[in-house]
């Protein structure tokens, strides 16, 4: 057995930005390190992992940027790097397909942003994608979920008087009210890295319709099973600025200080 990893890096951390970010995610110090790097670690030392694959992003000077950034630190961790999608993530991902040695038996796609996975969790998955061809970590649904949908109002009212008298920016987002509530029985959040048979990924992705929020969503679709093993609270997502004071903590690092970790020499 001998996996690539895929690391999709093409996205533009749209929401972390827009919750105040001041950089793109995967360009944060986590422990002297940029977050992209971290995750990149977490597969150099595994015994199966026989290629990485960073797809970043798909415009000239986007890229040529990301290389100057990261290109070195990944050359040095053995990885490839390649242009993502211009519009899609599953753009991203067949770009990085296509760079996966011959030789690789199976194929594991991890989330650029998701650097505290640990060994244990890494070897879980990998051992149960030798007896079957889609394999997905995943966590029990622990909080109660609801649907819910816009009312057209904000979150302050229609009151004028309020507005004017400066109400914070939280009671001008659009009010929401509960539809549904929805039963957690069969629920699970899946995480990365998806792990998959080469062959059958690549069945995957020669289809037609490649939309989808995840890769087993497209092995799925080819009616194949997809096993499910215990994933990890720890493995967090960092999505927005305050689930890298999160990341941190899980791993023992303190918050950074000085210049942006990426122009550190």
């Amino acid at each position: 057995m001998r996996i690539a990893v895929i690391i999709p890096a093409a996205g533009g951390s749209r929401r972390f930005l827009e919750a105040g970010g001041l950089r793109s995610k995967l360009d944060e110090d986590l422990g002297g390190k940029p977050v992209l790097q971290r995750t990149v670690e977490l597969f150099t030392k595994h015994d199966l992992v026989g290629a990485i694959v960073v797809a970043g992003p798909a415009g000239d000077e986007e890229f040529r940027e990301f290389r100057e950034r990261h290109g070195d630190r990944l050359g040095l961790l053995g990885a490839t790097v390649c242009r993502g999608g211009v519009t899609h993530r599953w753009e991203t991902v067949r770009n990085a397909l296509a760079m996966v040695p011959a030789d690789c038996t199976h194929v594991a796609v991890h989330d650029a942003a998701r650097p505290c996975a640990s060994p244990e969790l890494l070897d879980r998955v990998f051992m149960a994608a030798e007896r079957h061809r889609a394999v997905v970590p995943a966590v029990e649904v622990s909080d109660t979920i609801k649907r819910v949908e816009e009312t057209g109002e904000t979150l302050g009212g229609s009151d004028d008087v309020a507005a004017i008298l400066g109400e914070t920016a939280e009671f001008g987002k659009p009010l929401r009210v509960v539809r549904a509530t929805v039963s957690r029985a069969g629920l699970v959040l899946v995480q990365t890295p998806q792990t998959f048979e080469a062959a059958t990924l690549r069945r995957a992705y020669s289809q037609a319709d490649l939309s989808s929020t995840d890769d087993s969503g497209l092995v799925e679709r080819l009616g194949e099973p997809v096993a499910v093993v215990e994933g990890e609270m720890r493995n967090i997502k960092i999505t927005r600025p305050g689930d890298m004071e999160l990341a941190r903590a899980l791993l023992g690092f303190k918050p950074p200080e000085g210049r942006a970790v990426h122009k550190r020499f």
